[in-house]
């Protein structure tokens, strides 16, 4: 019995051990969707200009759907990225404001650019929920017909975008989607 207390918590830490060694050789950037190749969810709502928007304002066009927050200091290292697309006109962007303030969202667009097309306001995070968002950001890949066909957790950046994004829009095209 005394040799049972001892080998218990040993094996505890062996088992704690592997755990947190096979951890270190995950890829934390790979996040499974399973809204890949699903129509964008359904919604209903106003935009951070106060309008309202829905499935039928998306672009008839593969676009790029960009969650972001005021309070998201990631969102400012993509920002020149997704600004670059909207002013060489390559592709739509539109936004989705996730759990942000309305006035917070709006005074962040003034001062550091708006890139959007369009920013849904999802304050509540419903929407969020919809599309699975972890946080933000995140890009989805939506094509012509308002299908996601890619998601990226994390920044958009010019590298991200060359290695990753040009790849697909390009298969996209390819397929005529």
């Amino acid at each position: 019995m005394s040799q049972l207390k001892f080998y218990l918590p040993v094996l505890g830490f062996v088992v704690v051990a592997i755990a947190l060694w096979r951890g270190l050789y995950l890829d934390t950037k790979t996040l499974p969707s399973m809204l890949i190749d699903k129509p964008l969810p359904n919604f209903e709502l106003t935009s951070v200009d106060g309008s309202d928007v829905s499935n039928s304002d998306l672009p008839k066009q593969i676009f790029l759907l960009n969650v972001w927050g005021s309070y998201c200091l990631p969102c400012l290292i993509e920002h020149p990225t997704l600004m670059r697309l909207s002013e060489e006109g390559e592709i739509p962007v539109v936004g989705v404001n996730y759990r942000d303030r309305q006035d917070l969202a709006v005074d962040w667009l003034l001062e550091n650019g708006n890139p959007f097309s369009f920013s849904i306001l999802d304050e509540s995070g419903r929407f969020g929920i919809d599309l699975g968002v972890y946080g933000a950001p995140e890009t989805y890949l939506v094509d012509a017909k308002g299908v996601i066909r890619f998601r990226h957790v994390s920044v958009l950046d010019e590298t991200v975008w060359q290695e990753l994004f040009l790849p697909a829009i390009a298969e996209l095209r390819a397929e005529g989607i």
